[in-house]
């Protein structure tokens, strides 16, 4: 995993399967949701740490959500998620 994360960039967080891993490196923070959706499902057919692989992944109905860097979390975060059943 890259350690260096530059003001441009994000760490991508992948919730899935009842998994959470990060993307081994970061991508841009402004990079159209599309595409980071597409580079998750790639990444989940061929495995990464903390997940197990799975060719049939869809992503289509999952959020992407975007945070800026804080006190705590000195990154720009990207999450991929399911969506969540409010009112429920």
């Amino acid at each position: 995993m890259t350690d260096t994360i530059n003001v441009n960039e994000a760490r991508v967080n992948i919730t899935y399967g009842g998994a959470n891993a990060d993307l081994p490196d970061p991508v841009l923070f402004d990079t159209p949701d599309l595409d980071v959706k597409r580079w998750v499902t790639e990444a989940i057919v061929a495995g990464i740490p903390g997940m197990t692989a799975d060719p049939n992944v869809n992503l289509q109905d999952f959020v992407v959500d975007r945070f800026e860097a804080n006190d705590v979390r000195p990154y720009r975060l990207i999450q991929v998620r399911p969506k969540t059943p409010f009112g429920r």
